[in-house]
Formats: structure tokens, sequence, C-alpha cells
């Protein structure tokens, strides 16, 4: 697992959720239904909470792979998950809704990688 090349890219991840945070509560709440930005503002949630996660995921005494693959899948969660949302919410397009759920199940495997990953030492 390259250390180095994940804190950034979990870098660019919070600063990507901030400003999405931010352009939700500043410059969309006029514009989008109350429903639509709720939708928009779980993306943000989710995005947030897998940031930290990766960012956890970095650190840990574990094994190398199971680290590498559970912050993949992270990632992948972020941009299936939070990224649709994202979309519905601004284009109104529903049917993005068939992403959504990839991205769940992305973020609930990375999730199960850290329950079986294996220590360090091992």
């Amino acid at each position: 697992m390259n250390k180095l090349l994940w804190i950034r890219l979990t870098a660019l991840s919070g600063a990507l959720a901030v400003m999405l945070g931010a352009f939700a509560a500043h410059g969309l709440k006029g514009s989008l239904t109350v429903q639509m930005l709720e939708t928009y503002q779980t993306g943000v949630l989710y995005h947030f909470i897998h940031t930290l996660a990766l960012l956890a995921v970095i650190f840990l005494p574990l094994n190398e792979r199971s680290l590498h693959w559970a912050a993949r899948c992270f990632m992948l969660g972020i941009v299936l998950f939070s990224g649709s949302l994202y979309l519905i919410a601004i284009s109104g397009i529903s049917i993005l809704g068939i992403i959504t759920p990839l991205g769940g199940s992305a973020f609930i495997a990375g999730w199960l990688l850290l329950f079986t990953a294996r220590s360090a030492e091992d």
C-alpha cells in the first residue's frame, strides 16, 4: 500500500466533501426541493464518514493487502454512493439511483474486509 498516495487521495476526498457540503448549504439551498437537498446531504454525510474511515485505514496495524482493498472499497463507495446522490439531487435524474446500491455494497465490503483483516505480523 502506497501510504503517501492514499494520504493524498484521502486529503482530496476530505477537501471535496467540505466543498460539496458548503455548496449545498450556500448554493443549493434555494434551488432544490427539501427532499433533493436531503438526498444531497446524505451523500455528503457518507462522503465524510468514509473519508475519515480511509484516514484510519491508512494507519491501522493490519496486513497491507487487506488495508489496500478496504481503502479501494471505501473510495469506490464514495464515488458511486455519494456521487450518485449528488447527481440525482442536482440533475433530478432518478434512474441514477441504480448506481447508489453499488456504492453502498462497496462500503459494506470495505468494512467486512477490515473485519477479516489479519495482523501486520501474520
